[in-house]
């Protein structure tokens, strides 16, 4: 594809302001001074000055940056073409921007800006798998009603594995799995018997004799590697957030509904990712999971890239393939095809040039919630305990993660994870048990929980 010509060459910069200037926002702020397709002069965080540290962190000298706490303030920076810092959307919201980039990874924050932005008739670029999960249908359907879209974004693997599986389907291509690397490599140096993931290393010896493998039976190989490195963490929330996110998009399905989530090396997947018949894990077809990359020091990572297994259908061409360095499973029935990258705010433009210059996502064109991610409690949780969603991958304690169907809220049924996350129990929850909307105390001013009925209603009906 020719970028170029497929976004026209316009002449006009698409007009974009950024909510949440962490990890994928400052990397967005640094790229969007580069591109001439895209301007980004408002950037907002929980306050103006930690907006501010972001934009002198992206180069913006401090005499052109204005600190905005109101929608006068604001107007009056943008007309004399400075860039502007604000602690509140509200701030902004009545400037000439076409895309809204939410990054926050705050489900309730940023629950309140997309549906602002909506309904002030911005495109919204979606990068907060928190919102989206638990909304994100609705929110594309109410854009739609407004001529307007909401997308996800090329950078984060939700975007970047809808577009490969997508790219599949025009080829003409039958899908087996499709999924994403885990963000962390399990690095194992055979010299001395350490693994390393995430900074943290381990001494896992008995690895080496489950690194290869050969012609060992699939699963008792997965289970024994799980088992080794069961110090280790091999699922997280986040991981099955962006799938299930996928998932809804181009109509694939878990296969287990905590993902099978196995330690594979690269050229392993096609092997692993194929059906029980074919030698695989997988009990059917169109699967969607994640792996956590196996490796050496010196060997190539995943990068937490996407991928797809497909079927070797014309076994010829396949094995020409294969002869040229493609991967193929042990019986040559199915091929691994991946994208070893995803780049954050680096590559977001391409995400928000389709929403801004051409009006569409770079998602599906209408989202299904076919699928909720839910939240199962890993211990006796009381009543009162705050569900509080933290660290880096905003995970509660205590709590996993696990997929299943798409459904109203209603006192009985499953909450969804970051609906629940911080909020506090109504009721206790013992072990093993889903936790149901009843168990979980809502606000009734909630914009999350507001937005998710719109989306009920919009879908399921009164």
């Amino acid at each position: 594809m020719n970028y170029h010509r497929y976004f026209g060459r316009s002449e006009r910069a698409v007009e974009t302001c950024l909510v949440g200037t962490g990890h994928f926002g400052r990397s967005y702020l640094h790229q969007a001074l580069k591109s001439k397709l895209l301007s980004c002069r408002v950037a907002v965080d929980i306050d103006a000055n930690t907006a501010a540290d972001a934009w002198r962190a992206a180069g913006v000298a401090p005499g052109e940056i204005a600190l905005c706490e109101t929608a006068a303030e604001a107007r009056l920076a943008w007309d004399r073409g400075r860039t502007i810092a604000a602690g509140d959307l509200a701030a902004v919201i009545d400037l000439p921007i076409a895309v809204l980039v939410e990054a926050t990874g705050h489900p309730e924050a940023g629950a309140r800006h997309a549906g602002m932005a909506v309904e002030a008739g911005w495109h919204v670029a979606l990068v907060s798998k928190e919102v989206d999960i638990v909304i994100g249908a609705g929110l594309s359907k109410l854009a739609q009603q407004r001529g307007r879209v909401v997308t996800p974004i090329d950078g984060d693997q939700p975007s970047l594995l809808m577009g490969l599986v997508t790219w599949a389907e025009v080829l003409g291509l039958d899908i087996i799995a499709a999924g994403k690397s885990s963000e962390y490599d399990f690095v194992f140096d055979p010299a001395t018997d350490m693994v390393t993931s995430n900074g943290i290393s381990h001494h896992l010896p008995k690895l080496a004799d489950a690194w290869a493998m050969g012609e060992r039976d699939v699963a008792e190989l997965i289970a024994a590697r799980a088992g080794i490195a069961a110090v280790l963490q091999q699922r997280t929330v986040p991981d099955l957030c962006e799938l299930l996110i996928a998932a809804n998009a181009v109509d694939l399905a878990p296969d287990r509904p905590d993902l099978h989530a196995p330690i594979l090396r690269i050229n392993e997947v096609a092997t692993a990712f194929s059906t029980v018949s074919d030698g695989g894990i997988l009990r059917g077809e169109r699967r969607i999971d994640v792996f956590n990359c196996l490796r050496q020091p010196d060997e190539v990572s995943f990068a937490g890239g996407v991928f797809v297994v497909v079927r070797c259908d014309d076994a010829a061409s396949w094995r020409i393939l294969g002869d040229k360095g493609h991967i193929l499973s042990r019986n040559e029935r199915t091929a691994l095809v991946y994208q070893p990258r995803h780049l954050l705010g680096i590559e977001a433009a391409t995400s928000i040039l389709e929403a801004g210059l051409l009006g569409v996502s770079s998602g599906a064109e209408s989202p299904q919630p076919r699928f909720d991610l839910a939240i199962r409690a890993e211990a006796d949780l009381a009543a009162g305990t705050m569900l509080s969603a933290d660290g880096h991958h905003h995970a509660i304690a205590n709590c996993s993660g696990q997929a299943v169907a798409g459904g109203p809220l209603g006192d009985n049924a499953p909450i969804p994870y970051y609906l629940a996350a911080n909020r506090r129990l109504a009721k206790r929850v013992a072990k093993g048990d889903l936790i149901r909307c009843g168990d979980v105390e809502i606000a009734e001013d909630s914009h999350l929980a507001r937005l998710r009925r719109k989306q009920d209603a919009l879908f399921f009906g009164k």
